[in-house]
């Protein structure tokens, strides 16, 4: 049984703060399902990445690519066209 000071427990990270980012996404983007495409395309992608590189992930891929759409959102061609 794992014990809350597992080796093995992910980091912890914000809940509310990954919800108001993907909010951020969702709500900049002219299209809903374009952006989650875009958001699922980019965690797959990184998920082949974490996969090829041999390293274990401490963060979900879907996760990493919100955080990371969101902090792109300056960027227009992010977000679409």
């Amino acid at each position: 049984m794992a014990k809350s000071g597992s080796l093995h427990k992910r980091p912890s990270f914000d809940t509310v703060q990954l919800m108001r980012r993907a909010d951020d996404l969702i709500n900049a983007a002219s299209n809903r399902y374009r952006i989650t495409v875009q958001v699922a395309n980019r965690a797959k992608r990184r998920r082949f990445e974490d996969f090829d590189s041999g390293e274990d992930p401490m963060m979900k891929p879907v996760m990493r690519a919100i955080i990371e759409m969101s902090d792109e959102l300056t960027q227009p061609e992010i977000i679409g066209e």
